[in-house]
């Protein structure tokens, strides 16, 4: 028979043994690491709703959790840290009309928006980058920045815009004027033809826009706030 202090301790180990199995476990699923990767290229065609010329051509690659497709991407991907990274999405959609619903879907591929990924946890997430464009925009990345036109909901106006993760407005929206993107003003209006990628710059940040119409304008980045550079700064920066 044992002693009710042994009884005791036996009870205390057993618990204490419980503990570190679950920590264990906590620990094991805590630190598994997912693997991220791109597969190999392909060339689709893209059949924009605005445009009236023929096909464009995209080349797009899937991205992989643990070799398992997720998505279908476009273009490079940006690091935004040894962990992060954001890469824009293309996915196909069902063009088949109501009365075509009993023959196999009409699929196409459409670009979509940004997308951050994980590399640790292996999420995947929707960027929202405001008035951006999946036609007329076209980003350009520093660090955890997005600068790109962004085009109004009417198509008649065009904005320089300087967005940053996980906020949910834009630190810079400044209206460009003379700059046009589709209608009768401007029917030619192409794929990224807001304006140009803008162009950064480091040590102190800067942004620079330049669109067809508009005057270049230059952007200091400071944190969340940014700053109009004076044109004698913005021509020698230019330099």
């Amino acid at each position: 028979m044992l002693c009710p202090s042994n009884a005791r301790f036996k009870i205390l180990l057993a618990r204490l043994f419980a503990c570190m199995v679950l920590l264990g476990a906590n620990a094991h699923a805590v630190t598994k690491v997912h693997t991220i990767s791109f597969g190999k290229w392909t060339t689709v065609q893209w059949l924009p709703e605005a445009a009236t010329d023929k096909p464009v051509n995209l080349k797009i690659r899937p991205l992989l959790v643990d070799a398992r497709v997720k998505e279908f991407t476009l273009g490079p991907a940006h690091d935004v840290t040894d962990r992060l990274f954001v890469v824009r999405r293309v996915f196909r959609v069902n063009d088949s009309l109501p009365q075509e619903s009993s023959a196999a879907p009409h699929w196409q591929w459409q670009r979509g928006g940004w997308l951050l990924v994980d590399r640790t946890t292996g999420r995947i997430s929707a960027i929202n980058l405001p008035e951006f464009d999946v036609f007329y925009s076209s980003v350009s990345w520093y660090r955890d920045y997005a600068a790109y036109c962004g085009v109004s909901e009417e198509g008649n106006k065009v904005y320089a815009m300087v967005a940053q993760l996980n906020r949910r407005k834009p630190i810079l929206k400044k209206l460009l004027d003379g700059v046009k993107t589709s209608g009768e003003e401007n029917p030619e209006a192409g794929v990224d033809s807001a304006c140009s990628p803008p162009a950064w710059q480091r040590a102190p940040s800067r942004v620079t826009f330049e669109a067809t119409g508009a005057s270049k304008q230059t952007f200091a980045v400071r944190g969340h706030v940014v700053d109009v550079m004076p044109e004698e700064e913005d021509e020698e920066a230019s330099k």
